[in-house]
């Protein structure tokens, strides 16, 4: 795609080039037309100027349709399965990283930066793994591994065992406070 950009680029740079050069020789070989071709080159670069800005909304609008035209391809809405993170305050646990294994299988790794958990602290989303999976039962496996409370640093995990049917299948990794214990929880659930 960045070579698409850099070549319209280009075309429209060699357009323009030959205006500007025509205006340039004109100036100096007849001072009286000089004004009036420098309007005409200043008006050809103005309609220019509108052509790139054209050019590079439809390259934009491509872009979007084909990065929707790529997700739909490789992740059917039949059989994907997609998980989201989410935090709830956060006080009694810091989040570091978040470890993801669906039927014993490793699909996603994640290293948390601090502006990463203040935004899901303050009410983000993630989405941490989208996959293809078939029908029928399977087992979800979160290990989130931070610091909890007192400083201490803190691994647990949580299990969901779910059934895919046809349709997509949303799950969520919740990490919430739970004060009256002073300990945060981790709650997996299915979006219905």
């Amino acid at each position: 795609m960045q070579r698409f950009f850099l070549t319209v680029a280009l075309v429209l740079a060699a357009a323009a080039l030959p205006a500007a050069a025509r205006a340039q020789s004109a100036a100096a070989e007849q001072p009286e037309f000089a004004a009036a071709d420098a309007a005409g080159a200043a008006g050809e670069s103005r309609t220019l100027d509108q052509e790139v800005q054209d050019l590079k909304k439809l390259a934009v609008d491509l872009n979007r349709d084909l990065f929707l035209l790529e997700e739909e391809l490789l992740f059917p809405s039949n059989t994907q399965v997609a998980v989201f993170v989410s935090m709830d305050v956060g006080e009694f646990f810091a989040l570091d990283s978040v470890e993801i294994s669906i039927d014993g299988k490793n699909v996603a790794n994640y290293l948390y930066t601090d502006r990463e958990v203040d935004a899901l602290i303050r009410g983000g989303v993630q989405r941490i793994h989208v996959g293809n999976m078939r029908a029928g039962e399977h087992e979800l496996v979160a290990v989130f591994t931070g610091h909890g409370p007192h400083a201490r640093d803190y691994r647990r995990g949580a299990t969901l065992r779910f059934d895919k049917g046809i349709g997509p299948k949303y799950i969520e990794l919740t990490i919430s406070d739970r004060a009256e214990r002073l300990q945060p929880e981790f709650v997996v659930r299915e979006w219905e």
